[in-house]
């Protein structure tokens, strides 16, 4: 089943009216003819980024009336006269000295001055006013849109920034305050950030440390018809890679995203960035094929360029052992090997190791403020493994974290689940009580369905998104859009997988031919989706060309690409307001959080009842295992090793203190590791596999 079949199918479980929306007055059906009727009013008036501007008061309001400004010229220009020629005197008295002491200056900051940063990210400014020292060329700490970067590779850029950011960061000092993206974002590392207050503006990096073919065309390209083996998803990928595994993806890793899409992203009004990021930046078992430990030492670049523009990550387990879905996003398309099948428990305790080691890591003070939410799963795949199995893992990965980081705002990240696709509504009352557990929501309308509705009706959709959302945040806690793009079908090349070719799609991949009044209703879509989901995250920030093709493709995916043509803003403040003509009054989120879903009082106080509900191993293992035949399920035992994932090296600052990797030593439960001398089937094709008769205790 594709990505387009299964999440349709999901979507078409899920489409009875939510109780959130039947509580609304006249919104029971939010896609009515009134509705409609309202939002085509709405189309004529002015955007939100006009009537801002129409609301400003006049450049030459409360100045001074033309002719007092021209009696006021004639006054200054008496005296003026008078002074010049005091101030020539002056000057000449002083020049000569003055002249000397200036000279003295230049010669000692270029004596002084010397770049000391092998490190990545190295920062050369030598524009005057922008955090550099003007025509002597020191090396600049912090600086302004202008400031000229120089990266790691010797290749320059230009920081462009017209929000009111800045970045910093000094090589000899790596773990000072960062950057401010915007001048309404919080300092990295100086200022927190404030649930209900703060807003994510925030992209995907994907396809970057978790590869993916629609997004990433090319890396896929070279092998697919030049290889023994079908390539579709990493897994086949590496291996068709063979020998070359380790330099091919590490120069994807290095070219994909670079130290200069941090700043753009800054500069386009962004604030959080959302990275998906695979099991195998940890380790592989067995015959795994993926890349191991390499993926982990970018991400640590990612940590130090977030940090000096300002950015905040949201870290995501965006594959897990044995797929979670069955999609190539997960690392391997096919079967669901994560809580399903006679694998699915010894796979989620695997798992659970993982979640301590990145947890421990991600805590430590160096490293918290810059990534504050870490995602336990992406898209779990509800329709198969069931509401039993995904809850029990939710509690059972939440009571791992929370043991190893304790209780309370600023001891560890929130900790994100996704919804699986079931809408917002049905996890109301989930854990409740819970210390900063955060729901991630995923709407697409690319895979709703609706293929006879006009753009325009398309364009109203997302804001019947923002009632569920709302609701949300008032009962569950904080509620994030973790995934959405603009578009509106599933056009786009290899969106459903390699070999997918939706009919159809001629004239929305031909992107360089849209319509003004294409453009037009996309940007729609966009800002009433980022209006909507208030703290949001677009998928995803570029698609990299087809060698095919000669160009990109899905562009209504393309962050980038948008912000260039047109059909993503400016200025993503220009969403602010967008839903409420059409929704007939304003949907922003008071701000108003239960108190234990910021880290408050209470928070990580449990309903025992719920608890009780939740025990993991569940009773129940999907696809029909239940009662004795749970207890026979293989199983990992919690006696192995523990690693700690690498800190990054500072050679301006060798004594820089990195963390240990570990943040609470405390925490010394061992890892799940096989029971030595127990067979297992193969973890990632075992739903059909043989139940054992007994239970193996190994050697």
């Amino acid at each position: 089943m594709s990505h387009y079949d299964a999440l349709k199918e999901e979507h078409e479980l899920s489409r009875a009216p939510s109780p959130v929306f039947d509580s609304q007055n006249d919104l029971n059906d939010p896609w009515n003819n009134e509705l409609m009727n309202m939002y085509r009013d709405y189309r004529d008036e002015p955007t939100p980024g006009e009537r801002s501007a129409l609301q400003q008061p006049s450049p030459y309001h409360d100045q001074m009336s033309t002719r007092r400004l021209a009696q006021a010229k004639s006054t200054r220009r008496k005296y003026t006269l008078i002074g010049v020629f005091v101030v020539i005197i002056a000057l000449a008295a002083i020049g000569a000295v003055l002249g000397i002491e200036l000279s003295n200056r230049k010669r000692s900051n270029s004596s002084s001055s010397s770049n000391g940063n092998g490190n990545s990210g190295s920062n050369t400014n030598t524009d005057p006013g922008n955090g550099g020292s003007g025509p002597s060329s020191t090396t600049a700490t912090s600086g302004k849109t202008g400031s000229r970067i120089t990266m790691e590779d010797g290749t320059t850029f230009v920081y462009t920034n017209d929000f009111g950011g800045d970045w910093a960061f000094d090589p000899k000092q790596p773990f000072a305050p960062g950057g401010k993206a915007q001048d309404w974002s919080p300092r990295v590392g100086q200022d927190s950030w404030v649930f209900g207050s703060d807003i994510i503006r925030g992209v995907n990096l994907g396809g970057w440390l978790v590869t993916e073919p629609f997004i990433v065309p090319s890396l896929y390209e070279e092998y697919i018809n030049n290889s023994n083996i079908q390539v579709v998803d990493e897994w086949t990928l590496s291996i068709a890679m063979g020998k070359d595994l380790s330099t091919k993806m590490e120069d994807h890793y290095k070219t994909f995203i670079t130290e200069q899409d941090f700043a753009d992203i800054a500069g386009a009004g962004l604030n959080w960035v959302r990275i998906p990021i695979g099991f195998w930046a940890i380790e592989t078992m067995n015959d795994e094929p993926f890349l191991v430990g390499t993926s982990w030492k970018y991400f640590l670049k990612a940590i130090e360029w977030a940090k000096k523009y300002g950015i905040r990550i949201y870290l995501d387990l965006h594959a897990l052992p044995g797929s979670q879905n069955g999609w190539n996003h997960s690392g391997k398309s096919g079967s669901v090997n994560f809580m399903n099948g006679v694998m699915g428990i010894a796979n989620a305790q695997r798992t659970l190791t993982y979640l301590r080691i990145i947890t421990e890591f991600i805590s430590q003070p160096e490293y918290r403020d810059v990534v504050p939410i870490f995602g336990i799963v992406n898209e779990i795949l509800w329709g198969t493994i069931g509401q039993q199995g995904i809850q029990s893992y939710y509690l059972e990965a939440y009571e791992t974290i929370r043991n190893s980081t304790g209780i309370g705002a600023g001891n560890g990240p929130y900790i994100a689940i996704h919804e699986g696709f079931q809408g917002v509504a049905i996890w109301e009352g989930f854990l409740a009580g819970a210390d900063r557990l955060a729901l991630d929501q995923h709407p697409y309308l690319a895979f709703m369905g609706d293929t006879t509705d006009t753009l325009d009706q398309m364009a109203a959709k997302p804001c019947g998104w923002a009632i569920a959302t709302n609701q949300s945040q008032k009962t569950f806690g904080v509620t994030l859009g973790g995934e959405f793009s603009t578009a509106i079908n599933n056009c786009g090349l290899w969106l459903n997988g390699i070999g997918s070719n939706p009919s159809g799609c001629e004239v929305w991949d031909n992107w360089a031919a849209y319509t003004p009044a294409t453009i037009a209703s996309l940007l729609d879509v966009t800002l009433a989706s980022m209006d909507a989901l208030q703290n949001y995250f677009f998928w995803t920030w570029k698609i990299g060309n087809s060698t095919v093709l000669g160009t990109s493709s899905c562009p209504m995916w393309h962050y980038k690409l948008g912000l260039e043509k047109g059909w993503i803003p400016k200025d993503p403040r220009d969403a602010t307001g967008h839903c409420s003509p059409i929704l007939g009054s304003s949907q922003n989120f008071d701000g108003n959080f239960p108190s234990t879903a910021t880290g408050g009082n209470g928070a990580g106080t449990l309903d025992p009842v719920q608890s009780a509900s939740h025990t993991f191993p569940p009773a129940t293992i999907s696809p029909s295992f239940s009662g004795t035949q749970v207890a026979l399920l293989p199983t990992y035992t919690p006696t192995g090793p523990l690693k700690t994932l690498a800190a990054p090296t500072f050679t301006a600052a060798p004594s820089a203190t990195v963390g240990s990797g570990w943040y609470n030593v405390g925490d010394k439960a061992p890892a799940y590791v096989p029971v030595s001398g127990c067979p297992y089937p193969d973890a990632w094709n075992a739903v059909n596999a043989s139940l054992p008769t007994s239970t193996c205790t190994g050697n």
